[in-house]
């Protein structure tokens, strides 16, 4: 039986969903120019075309954190409130 932690799993699978959602809509909106563009216009284009790959970078962080989520959800082990505490015993010395 796996022990998985329901409020990481579903933590982690949320992130998971907006990072790649987000980043599905900055790959549909990626600036384009056109073949008469002043200096101007260029400087703009590539001022956008960094501020999209800024936010792919952001995205693809979210999804990565929201990967790892899901990773640790699986090894997560809740601590019971109201359980016997462990003690450790220390050995006899000799």
């Amino acid at each position: 039986m796996v022990l998985i932690d329901k409020k990481i799993l579903f933590g982690g699978l949320a992130m998971l969903a907006v990072g790649i959602g987000i980043f599905a809509y900055l790959d549909s909106i990626t600036p384009v120019g056109r073949a008469d563009m002043t200096e101007d216009e260029i400087f703009d284009l590539r001022v956008a075309e960094q501020e999209n790959q800024d936010y792919k970078t952001l995205a693809g962080i979210l999804t990565g954190v929201g990967f790892l989520l899901v990773l640790i959800s699986f090894g997560a082990r809740r601590r019971r409130k109201g359980g016997p505490k462990r003690e450790e015993k220390k050995p006899a010395a000799e």
